[in-house]
């Protein structure tokens, strides 16, 4: 196994993989993969992009396991030594692959990565119906922040936000 920044052969089975990342995150609903193929190449693999692409690929070269991450500073932690974070904003492994080691392998390339940019931390969400990867990221040694929460806003709320509608209680 090969754990590297995504190569431009890897792209078809990237695609792969991202559309079965969507169908998990969207209870089996399929994508196009021309839509992923031009959301991969236009926005997160576009020159400026902020997210680094990080693929776990077996010994033909197939993707088979994604890390999504950037590198952030704090805004509340000022000294030298813990003012830079590594965001982890998507672990995956293809379902047939999984227990095989690529999501591990994929940690410990961002754990090296984050070290070898001075980062003092790793911070990622999970969902918390995840029980399988809850036990994974515990076996790593990472710890739950229980004093954070995960808020959202989505079509239409944030069209009225931006209005200013929600400041006066409005939907």
């Amino acid at each position: 196994m090969r754990v590297e920044i995504v190569s431009e052969a890897q792209h078809e089975s990237l695609i792969d993989l991202l559309c079965e990342l969507h169908a998990y995150y969207n209870e089996g609903a399929a994508v196009s993969r021309e839509v992923v193929r031009e959301h991969l190449l236009g926005n997160l693999l576009a020159p400026g992009s902020t997210q680094w692409l990080v693929v776990a690929s077996d010994g033909d070269g197939v993707v088979i396991g994604l890390a999504a991450i950037s590198l952030v500073y704090s805004l509340v932690d000022f000294s030298p030594e813990k003012r830079r974070h590594c965001q982890l904003k998507e672990l995956y492994v293809r379902s047939t692959n999984r227990s095989g080691g690529a999501g591990r392998a994929l940690m410990s390339w961002v754990a090296r990565h984050a070290m070898e940019n001075g980062c003092y931390r790793i911070d990622w969400p999970v969902k918390a119906s995840n029980a399988r990867g809850i036990s994974f990221y515990e076996s790593l040694g990472a710890e739950r922040v229980e004093e954070r929460l995960g808020y959202r806003v989505c079509e239409p709320r944030i069209e009225g936000l931006a209005r200013g509608d929600a400041l006066l209680g409005q939907a």
